[in-house]
């Protein structure tokens, strides 16, 4: 076994002991503890696999956000928010434009009806059905597209009607109207036949109170299972404005107010509309569009500058203070002469084409506008982006911008954005159309001018079958028709589809297909002409189908 031992150092212990206490020692390794660590500023920094863990600059702790009922939060910012919407709407062509194209893609010229009515409880045959489906139809064509018909104040049709509500949805969030009934006392100075009336009004009619202890909220009285049973709205009656309460029903269970609107909340009286969520951005883009407007003027106002060597009057004043008079009469004669020999120039900026003369010395520089620079359009169309989001049409459209759109990719755009367009449609435009049907086929039927087997007695027991209607919109837009109906082709014959399914695409209606077909059908055959609804076979066929396929005889 060996023993270290200190070595001694040559000045004694006690120089050895303060050497050995002077020089370093090797710090110990130590390996890092586990748990948190401490920044520079002394705070502690945990690494956590949560929700919500913040980024090092605190980017969410620095945003407030709070939880709200929606039906409240809708009542207190309702009024501001219209009011932003409806400005935007009216001094901006962009937004104009996409209310226009959503008028255009949910109902385009209007809403086609297809009564789907369950008539067999009735003892209906399927012609029998047919036939009286036929007649509804063409009574309600002629009821729906006359004013003094539908309309409460005489003015506009149903499909107009309907525009206004759309309207009404997207700059409010909701759209109302009444149900009246003329009595034929009312009726007669009008010169009408039908009582049945829609009376549409702007959504800032129906009042904004709340009153718990009543049921009312927001305008609407509600009972205890919260459903609505009256609406409170402001009227003008001999320039004084007064409050009145109209009834959701009546003692029959027929629709006296039709209210529709896209809720957030199912708890929700009230909607909002569809561009708050853009008014911000669309703050932000007008902003920007008239700040780069204004510089570009500016830049334009300003785009040639002349630089010119003469003195100003400073100068010549500081000229005044030397004491040498015949230096000082030498330079004023010199800058005398330059000015006069500028006199004699001239400069053109105007259309004419002309030669600019310019005195000696002097530099013209025509500038050019540097705004708007490179970022403004990828900026500026994002903003676009989100603002086309928010509506529910696609930013070629919001924008007229198809520069970079593609067949795959304007495709793309409308498969992601046809099913807002039909869920519109079926939440805001056809529960209007329907309401009013329901009402004008209980009055037809009540008052004898469409018949029905058991009466108006049978109605009031079938009233929900007997009303039932699907209602049509226009066709799916497309960006090659020819692909398309080569498509529709092929699915209906590898029995993919069906005639229903595929007229309902085009916005068509079957049975009117149908029936037209076969008319033309027998008017061609009349005159002679060959059926255009047949294949023509080879290059000079008469229009006849090919004869069945011969069996292959077997050798």
């Amino acid at each position: 076994m060996s023993v270290a031992t200190k070595p001694r150092t040559k000045g004694g212990s006690k120089s050895a002991a303060r050497s050995a206490a002077a020089s370093p020692r090797p710090a110990k390794k130590k390996t890092p503890a586990k748990g948190p660590s401490k920044t520079l500023a002394g705070t502690v920094r945990r690494s956590t696999a949560r929700w919500l863990r913040d980024s090092s600059t605190g980017v969410l702790s620095m945003r407030r956000a709070s939880l709200f009922e929606s039906r409240d939060e809708i009542r207190r910012v309702w009024d501001r928010i219209s009011g932003l919407a409806l400005d935007f709407i009216q001094n901006s062509g962009h937004l104009k434009g996409a209310v226009d194209q959503v008028l255009a893609d949910t109902v385009g010229e209007g809403l086609k009806l297809r009564p789907a009515p369950d008539l067999a409880a009735l003892g209906y045959s399927d012609e029998e059905a047919a036939a009286w489906i036929k007649l509804v139809k063409n009574r309600w064509r002629r009821y729906a597209e006359s004013p003094a018909e539908v309309d409460a104040r005489g003015k506009f049709t149903l499909d107009q009607l309907v525009d206004v509500a759309l309207r009404h949805s997207i700059a409010f969030g909701e759209a109302i109207g009444v149900i009246s009934f003329f009595s034929p006392e009312e009726r007669r100075p009008y010169g009408i036949q039908t009582g049945t009336k829609l009376c549409l009004t702007s959504p800032h009619r129906l009042v904004r109170d709340t009153n718990e202890a009543e049921g009312l909220h927001s305008g609407v009285i509600h009972d205890a299972n919260g459903r609505p049973i009256a609406y409170r709205f402001k009227e003008r009656e001999s320039g004084i404005e007064v409050k009145r309460d109209y009834r959701a029903r009546d003692a029959e269970g027929r629709t006296l107010v039709v209210h529709a609107f896209d809720p957030w909340d199912a708890e929700d009286v009230r909607g909002v509309s569809v561009i708050a969520s853009a008014l911000r951005t669309q703050a932000n883009a007008h902003q920007l569009h008239e700040a780069t407007l204004a510089t570009a003027i500016l830049q334009t106002v300003f785009a040639a500058t002349l630089t010119s060597p003469e003195p100003s009057k400073d100068a010549f004043e500081a000229l005044s203070t030397l004491d040498d008079d015949d230096l000082v009469e030498d330079l004023l004669g010199y800058f005398g002469a330059r000015l006069d020999k500028a006199k004699e120039s001239n400069l053109s900026l105007d259309g004419a084409a002309r030669v600019s003369h310019l005195a000696p010395g002097e530099k013209l520089e025509l500038l050019t506008p540097s705004t708007p620079g490179s970022d403004y359009l990828p900026f500026s169309n994002d903003l676009k982006r989100e603002t086309a989001r928010a509506i529910g049409v696609t930013y070629p459209s919001y924008a007229m911008d198809h520069s970079d759109a593609t067949y795959s990719s304007t495709r793309m755009e409308t498969a992601s954005i046809w099913p807002i367009v039909l869920r519109r449609r079926k939440r805001i435009a056809a529960p209007i159309y329907q309401a009013v049907y329901e009402s004008w086929l209980d009055e037809e039927i009540g008052s004898g001018r469409i018949p029905l087997k058991g009466g108006y007695r049978a109605f009031l027991a079938y009233s929900d079958a007997i009303t039932w209607a699907e209602w049509q919109g226009p066709a799916k837009p497309t960006a090659d028709d020819k692909k398309s109906a080569e498509a529709q082709t092929e699915r209906l014959q590898n029995g993919t589809s069906t005639l229903e399914i595929e007229c309902a695409e085009n916005g068509q209606d079957v049975v009117d297909v149908i029936a037209q077909r076969k008319r033309e059908a027998e008017m061609l055959r009349e005159a002679g002409l060959p059926n255009v609804f047949e294949r023509i076979r080879g290059g000079g066929g008469s229009g006849e189908p090919d004869p069945k396929p011969q069996a292959r005889r077997q050798s």
